[in-house]
């Protein structure tokens, strides 16, 4: 059969697989269906099977090895055969997995092995790629120097990304994670970054959900949204992140810069659990097989920045996981914290509080985004944020009551006020010109004499002034300052500044 597709009907390509075809002897290993249930089978009499192999049975369903013993092999299922009995035969196919990859995905929603879900008919074009792939070696990789604005200002100008890291997204359930990667999607509109979005095991509700609001932000022009529900095979539900990640890999090496948000990896995690635990292999901590964190590890490590002799693309992973009662010293949590190469961390106390996004600035930190960042935002942020975590140390003093300094009152009052600033609402996303905007103006006092309540309508006039009279990040500093100051002192309210 083929391995690539324009567009072409079914019919047609079997109609050139027929032409193609030629008689000759072909031998096939044979073995046999011993059981199944819980989206695995049990096979014996097929001594020549690998691991991630692929085997189809006589009713043309498909399967992957997973485990493999003296005289059993343990499959996943990929296909929901209702048809599967004790004693049908199966077959060795000496193929690897592979998914569709390519340009005619952008805009679509499939499922783990590429097949369409949504109601647009086929996929354009298309080439078929194997899932298991190795990391780029580190002679093909250039450093983090790019950045990646997600739009979300906390982000953008204290816990920088860059492209090409692994920046993990953590926190309880319910506090936006989900929220702040598809704001992070949204925000790549006209930035020529390609997106993949892998939904492992969520309810159909949300997963319509996070469609839907693509759609209506027309971030699906360049997205493409990998599903599969907590209703599928577990099978599917494990393979998902790699699907996706070998969909944006195959644009990284063509050059592009992508994007991936893979959502989550502790539901991930506890699929392969799953699967392990009914495989019978033996438990570890928490009865996580012992190679969780090699899986992992091996579907972080092929998102990186390609050198310029190889391409010069990009992907930059999103992963998502959840804690419970704010816990970061998980299993699945630290394992995730430390492969990748910073974490966003969110809390419960700040979102019980009313700050969005509720993202602890403490507790978050990006180590090689900073290499990204463009070197005026850095230069406004550099001290920002160790001046608010001494903010809210000298915060903590006032609840006692304690008679405070001039200086430490005047600290503690434009710690307030950038805490106002960092506040955003979602969907709001916003570019690097307007964070350098507010960075400027916050860091030459002009926002000291506002009342918080003045905060979000007059960075609001801000960002309308910057759409109107728009101002390149290569203009000089008093360029901009001179700007925003003339558009602070019009602010439509007198005597403000």
């Amino acid at each position: 059969m083929p391995v690539s597709g324009t567009g072409a009907s079914l019919l047609q390509r079997l109609e050139s697989w027929v032409a193609d075809y030629r008689f000759r002897p072909r031998f096939t290993e044979q073995g046999q269906l011993v059981s199944v249930g819980d989206g695995i089978a049990w096979i014996s009499g097929l001594p020549s099977a690998r691991m991630n192999g692929l085997v189809m049975f006589a009713d043309e369903s498909r399967a992957m090895v997973f485990d493999l013993s003296v005289d059993r092999v343990g499959v996943v299922l990929l296909d929901d055969s209702q048809e599967l009995t004790s004693g049908m035969p199966v077959y060795l196919t000496n193929e690897r997995l592979s998914v569709p990859t390519g340009n005619g995905l952008i805009g679509r929603v499939v499922d783990p092995l590429g097949r369409p879900l949504d109601d647009e008919g086929e996929l354009g074009d298309w080439v078929l790629r194997p899932i298991e792939q190795k990391s780029p070696p580190i002679i093909h990789r250039d450093f983090v120097n790019n950045p990646l604005y997600t739009g979300i200002k906390v982000i953008d100008t204290l816990i920088p990304i860059g492209k090409g890291q692994r920046q993990l997204i953590i926190g309880d359930e319910g506090l936006g994670r989900s929220s702040l990667a598809i704001d992070a999607v949204i925000n790549q509109r006209g930035l020529k970054v390609l997106c993949v979005y892998v939904l492992v095991g969520q309810k159909r509700s949300s997963v319509i959900s996070t469609i839907n609001t693509l759609r209506k932000f027309e971030a699906m022009e360049y997205t493409t949204i990998v599903v599969a529900e907590a209703s599928t095979l577990p099978g599917m539900q494990f393979l998902a992140p790699f699907s996706g990640c070998t969909m944006a890999e195959s644009w990284m090496h063509t050059g592009h810069d992508t994007l991936i948000i893979y959502d989550d990896l502790s539901t991930h995690a506890k699929i392969y659990r799953e699967l392990s635990l009914l495989l019978r292999r033996h438990p570890g901590r928490e009865a996580y097989p012992g190679d969780i964190f090699s899986i992992h590890a091996g579907l972080l490590e092929r998102s990186t920045t390609l050198s310029a002799e190889t391409g010069s693309g990009s992907m930059t992973a999103l992963p998502i996981v959840e804690t419970e009662q704010g816990d970061i010293a998980g299993y699945i949590p630290t394992n995730l914290i430390s492969i990748t190469d910073g974490q966003i961390y969110l809390d419960l106390n700040l979102f019980s509080a009313g700050y969005r996004p509720a993202i602890d600035v403490t507790r978050s930190v990006s180590r090689i985004g900073g290499q990204a960042q463009h070197s005026k935002i850095k230069k406004e942020a550099g001290r920002m944020k160790l001046d608010y975590l001494q903010f809210l140390e000298l915060e903590m003093f006032t609840r006692f009551g304690a008679k405070l300094e001039a200086s430490m009152e005047h600290a503690i009052r434009r710690g307030r006020i950038l805490r106002e600033i960092l506040k955003q609402e979602q969907r709001n996303p916003l570019s690097a010109e307007f964070q350098l905007a507010w960075l400027i103006a916050y860091n030459t006092g002009l926002f000291d004499k506002l009342e918080h309540s003045e905060v979000p309508n007059v960075l609001e006039y801000l960002a309308g002034k910057l759409n109107d009279e728009p101002l390149s990040l290569e203009a000089s500093r008093e360029s901009w300052l001179e700007k925003v100051n003339f558009w602070l002192k019009n602010f439509p309210r007198q005597n403000m500044i």
